[in-house]
């Protein structure tokens, strides 16, 4: 691919990697196309890819949509309802991918950039990286899910206080704020992330995707309704191999070796 690099562990670990180092990784319109298809590749083979990590080359994460290329010689956004349509699809399908995915953030991740980070499930930062809604700054509205994501990770006024001001903040801030689960010395970064994907790899794929979707789903049903859910989803849960061999692996004291059927 042209923006981005696709790489796969024998774990069933793929690893996803923003590619324009010399833009700061900045996505362009060939980065939106190849992340959607990438997305849903991924999403279409969870037997094989059992965790996504979303990362960046050349010290930074992202920093933000890449808004020189979608200039007119007037200054002039060209073509932005189509593009936020494209953009959304993106969030959607990173949204939907049924595997625990991971956001690996060293140094800036700005804007979109920052929004595609808060989109994946778990997020590591190291020490070096900070965040920005740099939306105000550019006269532009929040976009990329974030107006979605920030009041369920933060609540609505840490949410507004991101957006309204643009302000750049410290991966310890965007720790204390709630934003990132983790925040690891740089040098620690691969290796945390590494060990977190290698057990979520070794965990049930099945089990794991319906705990995702429930908890996605949680701020759209009632308890009522989401205690139906978490029943449908043991009983699917009863009927796979890989529980058996969990109750077994239990008895037997041995880990189980889930294979995802």
């Amino acid at each position: 691919m042209e923006t981005i690099d696709v790489s796969r562990a024998d774990a069933g670990i793929v690893t996803i990697t923003l590619n324009r180092p010399e833009k700061k990784n900045a996505i362009n319109a060939p980065m939106w196309n190849e992340l959607l298809t990438t997305f849903r590749e991924i999403g279409a083979n969870p037997g094989v890819d059992r965790v996504v990590i979303v990362t960046g080359a050349g010290g930074a994460f992202c920093s933000g949509a890449d808004l020189s290329s979608g200039l007119s010689v007037s200054g002039r956004q060209r073509n932005q309802l189509f593009d936020m349509r494209h953009v959304a699809d993106v969030c959607l399908a990173l949204h939907r991918l049924p595997q625990p995915v991971i956001a690996k953030v060293g140094g800036v991740a700005a804007g979109a950039g920052a929004n595609l980070a808060f989109g994946c499930d778990l997020i590591v930062a190291s020490d070096e990286a900070r965040f920005t809604e740099i939306f105000a700054r550019r006269g532009l509205t929040i976009d990329a899910g974030g107006s979605w994501l920030l009041p369920r990770l933060i609540g609505l006024h840490r949410a507004k206080e991101l957006a309204l001001f643009a302000d750049i903040i410290s991966a310890k801030e965007a720790e204390a704020f709630g934003l990132v689960n983790r925040v690891v010395p740089a040098g620690e970064l691969d290796a945390f992330v590494d060990d977190w994907a290698t057990k979520l790899a070794a965990g049930p794929p099945i089990a794991l995707a319906q705990t995702k979707a429930l908890l996605n789903n949680s701020f759209q049903v009632t308890l009522e309704q989401a205690l139906e859910d978490e029943g449908r989803a043991q009983t699917v849960n009863g009927a796979t191999a890989d529980t058996a061999e969990a109750l077994k692996a239990f008895l037997e004291k041995r880990p189980p070796q889930f294979e995802g059927r």
